[in-house]
């Protein structure tokens, strides 16, 4: 999985029963620390009629309650911490842009744990000691840019702290500084993509070997366009602030054939979105992950609302799998009953001629019909032939692949906002 079998560690060279074994054990104890640790646990499982003692086996998870966002948000700021405030080493929290922020807090053991989950990731995707790791993550509360920092040093590369913004002086560091790997979002990687070009420098050309990509869903689409204009191998990591941040499962460079979930430490389930009810393995559903080793703030089922399917393991190591996620359930547009998500219209925006990956989707309302536009910004050069064409193109793929009208406007190039982060897709003007 990750290279020659004298760089991978203990865990990874565990048979499946030898894994399932050690986490159940972690499992049991994870639950028995989040009950005696944590009121809301204790509120929870008591409710439920379900004691730590109840899980005898991997599958009786089943019968504990889920964690959603709102209940870290109702236990506002600390209400979550297993353990003292005097034990807690480092805080993160999320942007609250939609309330209060989800707070997460690490112990020392944490730190080193969330350190080896991301070097693992890292030596997966290709990186080795030596390496120079440009981190265009941001730093601060949101855990990519440290997270991915502390990873890196861990397995023994230089660490280039870039953090997010200043895309031009970005593009000067990646010329001089020579990194090998680049650890950032993918729609930011389309604004360095753009900047280089702007200056006139082949993207090409540069030392890159191994975009890290994370923290948005993005597709095939957008790896192929990545690759090919970087000349670069496009991975996919993945995690989130609420379970440890980036490092709960990596793609392996090698295979590009879904994300190994580090099943030592994060327990998967994929749950119906919609009733929350457990789904037999390979099912498409939303992804429910447990921590295993957490001592702040253990996390018993949580729902990610990421949109994936469980795959076996490989030969190479025993952990399962998960499919690209390519959708979020709180991301989903009900268009006049129709079902559709930002990364369905990016698959056929990416392969529309003469447009670049550079789209928003914005829902309007008139009367009482809601209505979807398709901004998307032609690449430069681009005829009025070729904008015409692409407005058919876009609006007969959406109506024929996802059984949905929308309209479809094709504006001038570096028209749309460009990333620095995460990227806003929908844009929502409809009436509160």
């Amino acid at each position: 999985m990750t290279g020659p079998r004298d760089l991978l560690d203990g865990a990874e060279r565990m048979s499946r029963e030898e894994l399932e074994a050690l986490q159940l054990r972690r499992m049991r104890a994870t639950l028995r620390h989040a009950y005696e640790n944590v009121d809301f646990y204790r509120r929870a499982f008591d409710a439920a009629a379900v004691a730590p003692e109840d899980c005898a086996s991997l599958a009786d998870i089943a019968r504990f309650p889920c964690t959603v966002k709102a209940d870290l948000r109702e236990n506002y700021p600390f209400g979550m911490f297993a353990v003292p405030e005097s034990d807690i080493r480092r805080i993160h929290a999320s942007s609250g842009t939609t309330g209060l922020p989800t707070v997460v807090g690490y112990t020392e053991r944490d730190l080193e744990t969330w350190a080896e989950v991301v070097a693992r990731s890292l030596r997966a995707a290709g990186a080795r000691p030596g390496h120079k790791v440009h981190v265009a993550y941001g730093y601060g509360l949101f855990t990519g840019g440290l997270g991915a920092h502390y990873g890196a040093e861990r397995l023994g590369c230089t660490v280039i702290p870039a953090s997010g913004g200043m895309t031009a002086r970005q593009v000067r560091i990646i010329q001089d500084f020579r990194p090998e790997i680049i650890m950032v979002t993918p729609s930011y990687m389309l604004t360095l993509l753009d900047e280089f070009e702007r200056q006139g420098v082949d993207p090409r050309s540069t030392s890159l070997k191994v975009g890290v990509f994370g923290a948005e869903p993005w597709t095939e689409e957008m790896r192929r366009e990545i690759e090919e204009r970087f000349a670069i191998d496009a991975v996919d990591i993945y995690g989130l602030s609420e379970i440890i941040g980036p490092g709960v499962a990596q793609e392996c460079a090698a295979t590009k054939d879904g994300l190994h979930v580090w099943e030592d430490h994060f327990y998967p389930e994929i749950v119906d979105p919609i009733t929350g009810e457990a789904l037999p393995e390979g099912a498409h559903g939303e992804l429910v992950l447990t921590s295993l080793t957490k001592e702040a703030m253990p996390v018993i089922r949580y729902r990610t609302r990421d949109l994936t399917r469980l795959l076996p393991g490989t030969a190479a190591a025993p952990f399962r799998r998960m499919e690209k996620v390519t959708g979020r359930s709180d991301d989903m547009i009900i268009l006049r009953g129709v079902n559709l998500f930002p990364a369905q219209v990016e698959e056929i925006v990416l392969r529309t001629p003469g447009i670049a990956p550079h789209f928003q989707l914005r829902l309007t309302r008139e009367g009482r019909m809601d209505h979807l536009t398709v901004r998307a910004e032609a690449r430069p050069g681009a005829t009025p032939e070729q904008r015409t064409e692409a407005i058919g193109l876009i609006s007969s793929g959406v109506k024929d692949g996802i059984g949905v009208s929308v309209a479809v406007e094709i504006v001038d190039p570096e028209t749309l906002e460009r990333s620095v982060g995460k990227f806003k897709r929908i844009v929502d003007a409809r009436p509160s």
